[in-house]
């Protein structure tokens, strides 16, 4: 799922830390794990002998395991905590808050935890945000909630004034839950920590509705959207079949990647195309979509589509864009493709002067604000012990990742010097053509011409 850059570079691995662990930990646990004890980075048998040489201290290249270490570097009657939740929505961001709180609180005996509000926003004094005091009562019932108690926000802050409220609240240890931008500004703070020399922590939880964070398969929230973007796909369906000519089509999430698209298609395979950010597609020609989407209308007299909403961004005039070039966040603000999927599909049906109902499902919204399901609900509390944990043992500027079914220990700077995309020529892609029957490419090269013939027999396989 990484992308050729980061297969091509060796990753580097180890996580930073504020100094040797001195301190006998309170949690007493039945097996502690040891910095020693590593996950391979890369398992597969061909690759194993380059991609995991042996390092310095004679350990293979991987990840740290996370997990209670036997000493801690904080001493837990002295430590003051922060939480802070940054960037967009996403289910389980309250399930984590409370598994820190709760996990500090009963097993270290932390007795102070500031959550601060509206995200890095609440680390600045101008924003006159009040910090919220966290402890076992206040946080009990939050897991059953979407969004976050703390509330969030996106973009970044003045590093120093962030730095200055976590010198002036005492602070040791600050959690920071949120995606790429998280990410970028928690390695800021480090960097503004490092150079005043202060003995403060940076644990992050990967928080990306996406899943788009390298080195790690999975992010709270994801298997909760997919499964309701799945539900959305089902609607679609039924809509599309119940009228003559009936199109479903849905947009959900996916700015730089398309997982959560092609993961609900596969979860509910009642789609015949799904269009994703990483695979280029044509509207007009004998191989482009709108081509093939009549076919299917012609075989089968209904169709659902879903796109990514940072698919086919290309498909609009750069120069007629009335929206600033980027968010909060720095990330390049997306046109509205599904907008221009919905008239350009109704434009083309009605030129070719084809009867048809179409009905447009956006459900983004209403995905990124629901509570966390069982699966997501149970992966996010486990993150944020095993955040905790890694705290206490003076890990900073690294991320709780999971990688091999093991709950690992990452660098934030390998996350934020990489990118995780679907790989068109990996067998994830090909299973969703398969599911889809939708033809490989829907480029006009001439190379890709001969795919179109290829794609009429596929269409008349699929059933559904």
């Amino acid at each position: 799922m990484l992308s050729n850059a980061d297969s091509q570079a060796q990753p580097d691995l180890s996580v930073p830390v504020l100094g040797s662990p001195r301190v006998t930990s309170p949690y007493r646990a039945s097996r502690y794990v040891s910095d020693r004890e590593r996950i391979l980075y890369d398992t597969t048998l061909p690759m194993s002998a380059e991609a995991n040489p042996s390092d310095g201290d004679g350990r293979s290249l991987g990840f740290e395991i996370a997990g209670p270490r036997e000493m801690i570097y904080f001493d837990p009657t002295k430590t003051r905590c922060g939480i802070v939740t940054c960037g967009g929505l996403c289910p389980g961001l309250n399930d984590v808050i409370r598994s820190i709180v709760l996990q500090l609180y009963h097993w270290y005996g932390i007795r102070i935890i500031h959550g601060f509000q509206y995200g890095f926003e609440g680390l600045v004094p101008r924003y006159r945000h009040e910090t919220a005091m966290l402890n076992p009562e206040s946080v009990s019932h939050i897991h059953l909630y979407g969004g976050s108690i703390l509330a969030s926000s996106r973009g970044p802050q003045a590093v120093d004034e962030m730095v200055d409220a976590l010198e002036r609240l005492n602070l040791q240890i600050l959690f920071c839950i949120g995606g790429d931008g998280t990410f970028r500004g928690a390695l800021d703070l480090c960097e503004e920590i490092h150079k005043r020399n202060l003995k403060i922590g940076v644990v992050a939880v990967p928080k990306t509705i996406d899943n788009d964070i390298p080195f790690t398969t999975r992010t709270f929230g994801f298997e909760t959207a997919y499964s309701i973007a799945a539900d959305a796909i089902r609607g679609a369906h039924v809509e599309a079949t119940g009228a003559y000519n009936g199109i479903g089509l849905v947009k959900l999430m996916g700015r730089h990647a398309g997982f959560i698209a092609a993961h609900a298609v596969l979860a509910s395979p009642d789609a015949n195309f799904v269009l994703v950010p990483e695979v280029d597609f044509e509207l007009g020609g004998a191989n482009g979509f709108l081509t093939h989407l009549l076919r299917r209308l012609q075989a089968r007299r209904h169709a659902v589509i879903v796109v990514a909403e940072g698919a086919a961004q290309q498909l609009f005039d750069e120069e007629s864009a009335e929206a600033p070039r980027t968010d909060p966040s720095g990330n390049a603000r997306l046109k509205d493709v599904g907008v221009l999927l919905r008239d350009r599909i109704s434009e083309y049906l009605k030129l070719m002067d084809v009867p048809f109902s179409l009905k447009y499902i956006d459900p983004s919204y209403l995905i990124r604000s629901a509570p966390a399901q069982a699966s997501d609900s149970l992966f996010a509390g486990i993150l944020g012990q095993k955040a905790a944990h890694a705290a206490m043992a003076g890990k900073t500027a690294m991320f709780v990742g999971y990688w091999n079914n093991q709950f690992t220990h990452v660098p934030i700077a390998a996350a934020v010097s990489s990118s995780k995309r679907i790989d068109p020529q990996g067998n994830f892609w090909q299973s969703v053509v398969e599911c889809t029957g939708q033809p490989r490419t829907m480029l006009n090269n001439a190379e890709n011409l001969d795919d179109a013939k290829e794609a009429l027999l596929a269409e008349s396989c699929v059933v559904a």
